[in-house]
């Protein structure tokens, strides 16, 4: 009589993201999470130091995003996983800096975002800033979520090209590394992401006009 080995599951260095992503889905082997976490953790870092500025903030939001993700990604299957990490690392900032601004100047300031004008995306840009003013933190509050509205409603490889080179200040070849697209493709996401940004931005100029 013959015994079938069970085969000893691949080890997690060994797999693709899209295996490991596959197998956690599956399994929720943490160890699996972690290996595929590592692999782009830098850029979790660099998004959250480009966002909280401060380097213990940005080592915090780190591990808090891991921590995120094991019950994400147990529930979500994921395609483009790098693009979708840079996404879900650029909202958890977004979210500390929206609780500071709540808090008041003594958390760390309020939040202001240059607001992209039809002129161009180059001032679409988060830092911080002492704001007293509860109508002018109000005001930043929606220009946030005006924001994140209008880049939500982008194809996403436009988004994505727009958030990188824009918001990130990365380079077109940066992007192109990020999102697995060549130069000509990154270029064209770039122009077409702008002009679709500033008719999205002026019909909700309009719609808001009374």
């Amino acid at each position: 009589m013959f015994f079938r080995r069970t085969p000893r599951p691949a080890p997690a260095a060994e797999l693709s993201d899209a295996e490991l992503l596959r197998r956690y889905h599956a399994q929720g082997d943490v160890h699996d999470l972690g290996t595929l976490y590592e692999r782009h953790m830098a850029l979790v870092l660099a998004v959250s130091r480009r966002y909280l500025r401060d380097e213990a903030d940005a080592q915090d939001a780190v591990m808090q995003v891991f921590e995120e993700l094991v019950d994400k990604l147990r529930r979500h299957a994921v395609d483009n996983f790098p693009a979708w990490l840079q996404t879900t690392a650029r909202n958890h900032c977004l979210m500390v800096l929206r609780a500071r601004q709540r808090a008041g100047p003594a958390a760390g300031g309020a939040l202001v975002v240059h607001f992209p004008d039809a002129a161009g995306m180059e001032s679409a840009a988060a830092r911080h800033l002492v704001a007293d003013d509860p109508a002018e933190a109000e005001q930043h509050e929606q220009q946030l979520q005006q924001l994140e509205h209008t880049l939500a409603e982008l194809p996403p490889g436009q988004r994505q090209c727009l958030e990188l080179f824009y918001l990130e200040k990365k380079s077109y070849r940066e992007v192109a590394t990020l999102t697995g697209l060549d130069l000509n493709a990154v270029k064209s996401h770039l122009q077409n992401g702008k002009r679709n940004l500033r008719r999205l931005l002026q019909a909700s100029a309009s719609d808001a006009s009374p």
